[in-house]
């Protein structure tokens, strides 16, 4: 099982039909690998609700660039990380267009949600991007 991080704290696992890029055909749920390239999407980002793009390992950032690629080719909807990301990244993720991390349950019980909430206070602050396309 998994539990869900927002910036409002944790919540239950994402229960929408998600299929892989490779199943991808009508649905409006999606789960992509860290190796996928977020351009296969281009002409499905319409249409598609929630996006998840898969950490197998906390120490692995292929998805932070996934992430940012979503959002800049236009992507508004829902965002996830999904695997043993670590609350000490959630600012990062927030700040390349993640709207929160779907994490393993032993994850959550070795870092409960206030350590999560701690993180979600500032995270749009020292956002350097930001900050240089003002």
């Amino acid at each position: 099982m998994t539990v869900t991080v927002t910036d409002t704290g944790f919540g239950p696992a994402t229960q929408a039909d998600i299929v892989a890029l490779a199943d991808l055909t009508d649905q409006t749920a999606v789960d992509l690998s860290n190796t996928d390239d977020p351009a296969a999407l281009q002409d499905h980002l319409d249409r598609l609700t929630l996006i998840r793009v898969a950490f197998p390992a906390f120490n692995d950032g292929r998805a932070f660039t996934i992430a940012r690629r979503l959002r800049e080719m236009g992507y508004s909807g829902q965002l996830l990380a999904k695997g043993p990301v670590i609350a000490d990244q959630y600012a990062m993720l927030r700040r390349v267009g993640f709207d929160g991390a779907e994490i393993p349950d032993d994850l959550a019980a070795r870092q409960p949600a206030d350590q999560w909430q701690f993180r979600t206070v500032d995270w749009q602050q020292h956002h350097y991007q930001a900050r240089l396309r003002a």
